[in-house]
C-alpha cells in the first residue's frame, strides 16, 4: 500500500514504516501530524486517484526530527564586468516516520 501526497509544492510517494523529508513543519519533534492532499492511493493493486485529491483519505506520521540541508553555492557572474557574487542556501526541513494511510 502507498500514496502520494502533496505538501509544500512538491508530490511525495509515502509507504507505512518509511521517513520522509519534506520542508519545514511548525510541529514539535514526537507530534503526530496529518497529511490532507492525498492525489493518489494505491491499495491491494487498485489505484485511486483524486480530482484534484482523493476524498476521505488522509495520511498519518510522526515527526522525527528537524535537520538542516546541505549547503548549496549559488555563483553568479557578469562577462567582462569583474562582477561576482556567492550566495550560499541550506534549506530548513523536517523528517517524517509514516505510521499510516487511511481510505
Amino acid at each position: 500500500m502507498y500514496a502520494i501526497v502533496q505538501n509544500g509544492g512538491h508530490q511525495v510517494k509515502v509507504e507505512p514504516g518509511t521517513t520522509v523529508t519534506v520542508d519545514r513543519m511548525a510541529s514539535e519533534t514526537g507530534t503526530e501530524v496529518t497529511f490532507d492532499q492525498v492525489l493518489l492511493v494505491s491499495k491491494d493493486g487498485d489505484i485511486t486517484t483524486g480530482t484534484p485529491y482523493v476524498t476521505g483519505a488522509k495520511v498519518v506520521g510522526v515527526v522525527e526530527e528537524h535537520p538542516r540541508g546541505p549547503k548549496i553555492r549559488v555563483f553568479k557572474s557578469k562577462r567582462r564586468k569583474q562582477e561576482r557574487r556567492t550566495h550560499g542556501f541550506r534549506a530548513d526541513l523536517t523528517i517524517v516516520r509514516i505510521t499510516s494511510i487511511q481510505v
